[in-house]
């Protein structure tokens, strides 16, 4: 009796030091309000991009105003998170940005959100079964005031928090920059070629053209200023207040002292040079998409930074685009482009095997990119010692080349490979103190130092049409006058190219703007904007390394292909299931052992127990 009185008495003092430790650990949690987020792309936090932009980057204290509309637990729940999220950016500005919230229920509150630009606007929620729902009108905006400068997010919506610091972040930007007149410039070498400003992203809608990336990129990122360089055929230099130049493809060739002058500037230490040309050359509004073998004599400039580019293009039949498509007896036909190579990062591949490397700052965490019509490149990392270089977009395993001078690249269904299968370099980097093409031996009159004296950093990327819609850009009929797209008129173009341009631009343009943004902010050499791009990126989809991607061989039937598919949706399902099962059973099952195996110790300690 006595022994069980002592044990009950031992017990009771462990229970109340248990729960004395449970509420001390409570006490001091909350007042530390401290939290780890350990999500891939920072989801639960602010990322430390945004964080040094408002506690470094402000001059002056910023006012930041939330009209906020609550009463339905998905808009309380957003706002909830939206001020959670001030709440961190506040913290982290060391006093330079406050934020005020504002619930306009009045006339006067509701007049006063209208005249600072926001929007009002319906917010609904259905019930659970479905046959009743819940509206009310009001405001859901973010009006910033900094210095004299004022911007507005005019409406938010609860049902798209995807990317919300991101262009958060991008408003404080926009209105610092302007109101402390601080803008990054980028140049953009055009020669009668591939411009930012063609309307060649998607087909004419009503006889008007379609957007432009320039336009696209201006409105969404307008601290950005991307301005036109006219060399003047070599005879003038180039800004040296840029940060970066970007070479598109040319018509023509380049001549010697247009490229001395972008080596020239490069010599200058601490610029950018962005290439996005390749030795595949199409025309413009050319249906019949013949294709010449031409780098425009790049080479010359790109040779000595250490990066060959030869004229051979990359089909890539593992890779490739497949359109289905009705043929004139109402048939469905599967078109095929493997010119178009479709890259996806693979988790599970070697650095040397990767095709898309979305560690590299300008494809930061981008899972899959178009690069229409590639060319091969070679790296020489012997011709710049002082600089790293590295491949960061490659083709598949499965991909050939073709050296025919005049190439028929139009979709169609019989293609047939040719040649020796392997992997080629779509995309080369190269960062460091460069050694110049061109110092030599310059043109005359102009000047260029042997060797950058800082970092420098030159990516070229092998697909021309890298910033377009290859099958809008071929099937879109001729540019028309001002007066002509007044009036709606429309010469039609290629229905088939038209046909194939929109899936392609629903699938590939976002990720492709996004990787623009991202090569953007890598010419700036901006970190900070690059980690906080990831926040417009879902969370990454569970890999499936176990399971081995579909081995798609170049003759293989749509049967066949089809087939191989199959089994490979089959056999993730599988692993699926597995998962699932695996987490719904094991804990239940470890509880279960952990319980027995308890009870039978105690069980076995009982008659160790000697009575004195």
């Amino acid at each position: 009796m006595e022994r069980k009185q002592r044990a009950a008495s031992l017990s009771g003092l462990y229970l109340a030091v248990i729960a004395a430790g449970l509420v001390l650990v409570n006490v001091l949690s909350y007042g530390l309000n401290q939290q780890a987020d350990m999500t891939k792309n920072e989801r639960f936090t602010l990322s430390i991009g945004s964080g040094r932009l408002v506690s470094e980057g402000l001059k002056e204290q910023m006012l930041v105003t939330l009209y906020v509309t609550r009463g339905m637990p998905k808009t309380d729940l957003f706002v909830d998170d939206l001020l959670n999220l001030m709440s961190e950016y506040e913290e982290a500005s060391n006093g330079k940005l406050k934020y005020v919230v504002v619930e306009p229920k009045t006339d006067e509150a509701r007049d006063k959100a209208k005249e600072a630009g926001l929007q009002e606007a319906a917010f609904g929620e259905g019930s659970e079964t479905g046959d009743k729902a819940t509206i009310t009108r009001g405001y859901m905006g973010i009006v910033f005031e900094y210095g004299s400068e004022k911007e507005v997010i005019p409406i938010l919506s609860p049902d798209q928090t995807q990317g919300l610091e991101f262009w958060i972040t991008n408003k404080i930007r926009e209105i610092r920059d302007r109101a402390d007149d601080m803008y990054q410039k980028i140049g953009v070498i055009q020669k009668d070629g591939i411009k930012l400003t063609d309307a060649n992203l998607v087909p004419p809608q009503g006889g008007r053209p379609g957007p432009n990336i320039k336009g696209i990129l201006q409105q969404a990122l307008p601290f950005y200023k991307i301005e036109d360089v006219d060399l003047e055929d070599g005879e003038v230099a180039i800004d040296s207040t840029l940060r970066g130049v970007i070479m598109l493809q040319a018509d023509k060739d380049w001549s010697e002292k247009e490229l001395a002058r972008v080596d020239q500037f490069m010599m200058l230490g601490d610029k950018s040079l962005l290439v996005i040309a390749g030795a595949v050359n199409l025309k413009s509004a050319d249906a019949t998409m013949k294709a010449e073998l031409n780098t425009r004599k790049l080479d010359t400039l790109l040779g000595p930074y250490g990066i060959e580019m030869k004229k051979e293009a990359i089909v890539d039949w593992n890779a490739q685009m497949r359109i289905p498509l009705q043929n004139q007896l109402g048939q469905l036909e599967w078109m095929t482009a493997p010119g178009v190579v479709q890259l996806q990062h693979d988790d599970s591949a070697e650095a040397d095997e990767q095709t898309l490397d979305n560690s590299f700052a300008g494809f930061f965490r981008l899972e899959e990119l178009a690069f229409p019509y590639p060319s091969v490149l070679v790296p020489h990392p012997e011709k710049q010692p002082a600089a790293e270089i590295t491949v960061v977009a490659r083709s598949t395993a499965s991909s050939t080349i073709e050296k025919d001078t005049s190439l028929n690249l139009k979709p169609r269904t019989d293609w047939k490979p040719t040649g020796e299968s392997a992997q080629r370099v779509i995309a080369v980097s190269v960062v460091g103190k460069l050694k110049s093409a061109f110092s030599a031996k310059p043109p005359e009159g102009i000047e260029i130092a042997k060797e950058s004296p800082t970092e420098s950093r030159v990516l070229v990327i092998s697909s021309p049409q890298f910033l377009a819609n290859p099958f809008a850009r071929a099937g879109n009929p001729p540019p028309m006058p001002p007066q002509m797209q007044m009036m709606g008129a429309n010469f039609g173009g290629d229905r088939t190219l038209q046909a194939i341009a929109g899936p392609y631009a629903r699938q590939y343009l976002t990720a492709t703007i996004l990787a623009f943004k991202n090569l953007l902010d890598w010419m700036a050499n901006d970190k900070d904007l690059m980690a906080v791009s990831a926040k417009l990126l879902g969370d990454p989809n569970l890999s499936y390394t176990d399971i081995p991607k579909p081995d798609v061989k170049p003759d293989d039937s749509e049967e066949v292909v089809k087939s191989k598919l199959e089994d490979y949706r089959n056999g993730r399902t599988a692993l699926q299931q597995k998962v699932q099962w695996s987490l719904t059973l094991l804990p239940a099952l470890f509880f279960m052992i952990f319980g027995i195996t308890r009870w039978r110790l105690r069980e076995a300690n009982r008659g160790n127990v000697k009575v004195d």
